[in-house]
């Protein structure tokens, strides 16, 4: 959804804002994966990424090591409440998408609003506005893509799940739950790294982590690896990495010539699989 986001407002959509989400498709989703939308918003431009608080904030929260107890729990809710938009707040601007039109989307470029759903092809320099035309350019050199190649089928060397935005417990989960039964593609380099100790502690209690040692992928340590070339965890060369990580700057991965291609952590274990980039609602029967 945010790599959908910010293809259609832009890097810069956001400058001088901040970004508020809601909707139907906001307002039923856990926690984490609001987390992921508020992260990934200072890559749209905008100062911060919000969605207001509710029950699922406070199911949430309550019981945590630093939530506050007791009457101080019950204050602090209708704290927080009352910073609620109001119902009849005015915005600078609206901007309204479809959920269930967005298909899985995935970069092409270097820097995460150029996008496409799985299924589409790298726009043609013409078919972009004449201000977008230079770093077009300078990505198609780099990622050493054509303008209009289909991004799916595209062989991959390297597949990273982890960074703060999809390494949480739900997202290992929901991977976990339909890797069974699948292996990382031969000659394919597949890590994942929760992104906390905590993390990492429950998925080995929930026998998350040994599904994708089973699968062969690395189970590393927890932290911001490859996300960011933290320690030996880097491309070499002009490796192309699927990774679930929130940038993919020239050289982001350690590596002067390494490319990234950012989509979620289930099309990262479908990449795995297939050894490039790939539908995971065909790879894994989803929707069937």
């Amino acid at each position: 959804m945010i790599l959908h986001i910010i293809r259609h407002l832009g890097v810069k959509g956001g400058l001088g804002y901040a970004y508020e989400y809601g909707g139907s498709t906001v307002e039923a989703m856990d926690m984490e994966s609001r987390m992921t939308l508020c992260n990934m918003s200072i890559e749209g431009g905008a100062r911060i990424g919000y969605v207001n608080p509710d029950e699922t904030t406070f199911a949430y929260l309550e019981g945590r090591p630093y939530a506050p107890k007791g009457a101080e729990w019950e204050a602090a809710k209708k704290r927080w409440l009352a910073w609620r938009s109001d119902p009849d707040a005015h915005y600078d601007d609206v901007v309204t998408f479809r959920a269930e039109e967005i298909a899985p989307t995935v970069t092409w470029g270097i820097t995460p609003g150029q996008a496409i759903p799985i299924d589409g092809r790298i726009p043609l320099l013409e078919e972009l506005p004449p201000e977008e035309r230079p770093v077009a350019e300078e990505a198609l050199a780099y990622m050493g893509f054509r303008p209009g190649q289909p991004i799916k089928g595209v062989p991959i060397q390297v597949a990273f799940i982890g960074s703060c935005t999809n390494a949480r417990l739900s997202d290992l989960r929901e991977v976990a739950r339909y890797l069974r039964g699948h292996r990382v593609k031969r000659g394919v380099r597949a890590l994942v790294v929760p992104g906390s100790e905590w993390v990492a502690r429950k998925a080995e209690e929930e026998g998350i982590a040994e599904v994708f040692r089973e699968a062969g992928f690395e189970w590393r340590m927890p932290g911001c690896s490859m996300c960011l070339a933290m320690n030996p965890d880097r491309l070499e060369g002009d490796e192309l990495c699927a990774s679930s990580s929130n940038r993919n700057y020239k050289g982001r991965m350690g590596s002067p010539r390494g490319r990234t291609v950012l989509m979620s952590p289930l099309m990262v274990a479908a990449a795995a699989v297939t050894g490039e980039i790939a539908d995971a609602r065909e790879v894994f029967g989803i929707g069937r």
